[in-house]
Formats: structure tokens, sequence, C-alpha cells
């Protein structure tokens, strides 16, 4: 079988995407990614109603329609700084301070390819990632309670969409994705926890190595051009059922089951002059609908279900809105300039912060900036950057009494900056 030369490119990205998926960590609304596409992530994440570059299926699959035939590639250095801290409890040893930046760098790979087959149907295919967390403790926030070693929690996510969009005339257009997703977990540190009295299946908890997992979904999505001004979208992107982490069936719910929570979205771009243009998105996040992250620890403190059992407890995790404004100016035919800011609600209750030591995607806020400048042949270079600044979450009744009670609070901070290389063909 024979392939064009940007069919052959796609291809290759496509199967080359998962050698870059080790790195692929992202920590913002929970451990989803806040937008996709640098020039959306400058936005502050935004890009329902405004598709930019040909990651644009990634945020709305209607998008693909909207930005012709174009390949773009993006690459972000990924700063988070993270950690947790236990007071006033009981366990010699527990209540201190505790650092979780053993790792401290992380890079984040992006691609997207558009073309138009008809002035009605356009195909495209995004990757990138889809969202995950890290966090490295040197020094074990659990060791009081009697693991061992250093402690931490590796989850990555990374997607790859295959989009179509039809445009039934010049002010609308429909879009479809398939969502494919790639999981990668590893723990380490938890063996308290590591026992018939806590787990379901004792063995499975912690220190196993690296676990992966696969998952589909689909994503539908919509935009309409309402005045030359005004365009509002909408998407929906589907709950993954993803295959269970074999590896960690003590730890989480439902036997090592970890799916990809539902989202969905509305968004509006308003043109306020030809050069001006006003983007907001509201986002909400469906968390709560993922057994295996939504399951409170009390399920197995007070009721007794273990951790890994279809009840068994967990991380307490609920659903949370993003919203997100964006403003895009055309400075010169060459350069275009943008920033954002977005905001969205914590996941982690505050009873629940004691198991979220070891995932403390506390990040509230986002503020962004960036720019496009378009070359002399005509290619277009990207630059994004985004600062999340530090947010503690403080504990309320966090550790249960038979640890020893007291309160856990965790922070996370983030710094990324991205580069990307576009061009249309």
């Amino acid at each position: 079988m024979k392939f064009s030369f940007p069919t052959r490119r796609i291809l290759v990205a496509a199967l080359l995407s998962p050698l870059f998926a080790p790195s692929v960590v992202h920590a913002t609304n929970g451990y989803l990614v806040n937008g996709y596409g640098l020039k959306a992530q400058s936005l502050a994440g935004v890009g329902i109603a405004l598709p930019q570059d040909a990651l644009a299926a990634a945020n709305n699959p209607a998008g693909t329609a909207w930005v012709g035939d174009r390949i773009d590639f993006g690459l972000s250095w990924f700063l988070p700084r993270r950690g947790a801290a236990i007071t006033g409890n009981a366990v010699p040893g527990a209540s201190d301070s505790y650092d979780g930046n053993d790792r401290k760098h992380f890079l984040i790979p992006e691609f997207g390819y558009t073309k138009q087959l008809s002035n009605a149907t356009s195909v495209g295919v995004a990757v990138y990632g889809y969202g995950g967390l890290n966090i490295d403790y040197a020094r074990n926030p659990f060791g009081a309670f009697g693991s061992q070693g250093s402690a931490g929690v590796n989850l990555l996510q990374l997607a790859i969409s295959p989009s179509v969009a039809w445009k039934p005339n010049e002010q609308h257009a429909f879009g479809a994705a398939v969502n494919f997703i790639y999981q990668r977990l590893k723990v380490k540190g938890l063996s308290a926890f590591d026992n018939p009295v806590f787990s379901a299946y004792p063995g499975y908890v912690t220190d196993r190595g690296v676990d992966t997992s696969t998952g589909w979904g689909l994503r539908l999505g919509w935009i309409g051009q309402i005045t030359p001004e005004l365009s509002l979208g909408a998407t929906w992107v589907s709950k993954v059922s993803a295959t269970k982490f074999d590896k960690y069936k003590g730890l989480l719910a439902g036997a090592g089951n970890f799916d990809v929570p539902q989202t969905y979205g509305i968004g509006i771009a308003y043109k306020i002059t030809p050069a001006l243009t006003f983007a907001t998105d509201i986002q909400e996040i469906k968390y709560g609908g993922v057994r295996s992250i939504a399951n409170p620890l009390s399920n197995l403190t007070v009721l007794g279900n273990q951790l890994g059992s279809p009840n068994g407890g967990g991380f307490g995790w609920k659903d949370i809105t993003a919203t997100k404004f964006g403003l895009s100016y055309a400075y010169s035919k060459d350069l275009t300039l943008r920033g954002g800011y977005s905001h969205n609600g914590n996941p982690i209750p505050a009873d629940q912060n004691f198991f979220n030591i070891a995932a403390p995607a506390v990040v509230r806020d986002h503020l962004t900036c960036g720019a496009t400048w378009i070359t002399g042949s005509g290619a277009e270079l990207s630059a994004t950057y985004i600062r999340a600044p530090r947010n503690t979450a403080k504990g309320k009744g966090s550790i249960p009494a038979a640890l020893g009670g007291g309160e856990a609070s965790g922070y996370l901070e983030e710094h990324i900056l991205g580069l990307s290389y576009g061009w249309k063909m």
C-alpha cells in the first residue's frame, strides 16, 4: 500500500507519539489539561467556538471544518511544584512537611493534521497529552504509618483523535471524533495499605511497576457563525470505559478500574473589532462518575469497603466547572498576540486530603499569554506561557481517627512554556 507524503507524515507521527508518552504529564483542571493546542492554551484553554489550528478537534471536532488544510507540531516544557503537609497527627513522626518534587521537569508533545476533502467535508487527526499527574516524594509522607521507601504516583493519558466535520452551509459545522486514550500508571510507597485489612487484593496496591490501560470514546461538536462577529460552539465528550490497571487492582475501586470522565462545554467568540476577538468557554468535568477517584476514603474507614472492591475507598473527587476567558489581537498581518485567564473548582473536598497526598491536583487559576508570528515563507511560529499560581488545599477532618487524626494539606503550582510550528498546505 502506498501513501502520499503528507499521509506518511501523519502515520509516522501517530505511531511515534506513544514513545513520548512517559514524559507526558499534566495536572491542571484536576488531572485534565486546560485546553489543547498551544494557541488555545495561550487563551487559557479557550477553543470550543474559536478553532485556530490542526489541534482544533481536541477542543471541538467541529473546528476541523474551519481551519483548512494544515499541520501543527508543538512541544511544551512543564514545571510543576507540589507537596503536602500533615499536622496534628498522633502517629509519631507523621506531622511534617513533604516535598514532592523529586522529578521536576516534563516534556509534552502534540501534533495535528487537517484536510478539507470538499466544500462540505473535512477530516483530521490530533495527537496530544489528554491529562495526567505526577508527584514524587523522596521522603515518604506515609512512612510513619508503615510505608517503605520513596512515594509517588505517575499517571499519564495520551489521546489520538481522528475527526470528521461537515458544513451543511457556510454558517454551521458539525463534527465527530473518535477518542482513543492510552494510559500509564505507576504507584510506589503505599505499602502501609497493602495488606488484607485495607485491600481486597493485597500485593496489588503499590510498587508494581508501570501498568497500561486503553479505551475508546466519542467527541461531538457544533460551531455556528451566528453573525459576522459572533460565533457559538458546543461540545460533548463521552466517558471512556478503559481497560483495568490489573497491577493496581488492590488500590483502585472495581479491581483496577480507571475510566476517563465525561466532559461537556459551551463557547462564545466575539470580534470586538476586526483585529480584536474576545472568547470564553465553560466546561464541566464529571470526575464524580469515575468511582475509583470519586469514592471517598470513608468507604474504607467507615463502611469497611476495602481498596479495590467495587465500592472501595478512593480519593473522593467531585465534579468541577472550569470557566475560561481569552483575548486575541491581530497586531499586524504577521503577528497575533493572545492572553487569557481561567478558573476551576477544586475536585478534592477538604475531608479527602489525606489520601490525596498522592495526588494533590488542586490548581484553580491559570494566567496565560502567547503570540504567533507568520514567517516570510508562510509558516507559523507560536509561543505560549502558562502560570498557575500556587494553591494550597487545607484539610478539614481529613485524617481518620484510626490513623491518628489531624489534618493533611496539599499544594500545587505550575509553569508551562510551549513552542509550536505549523503551516497551511
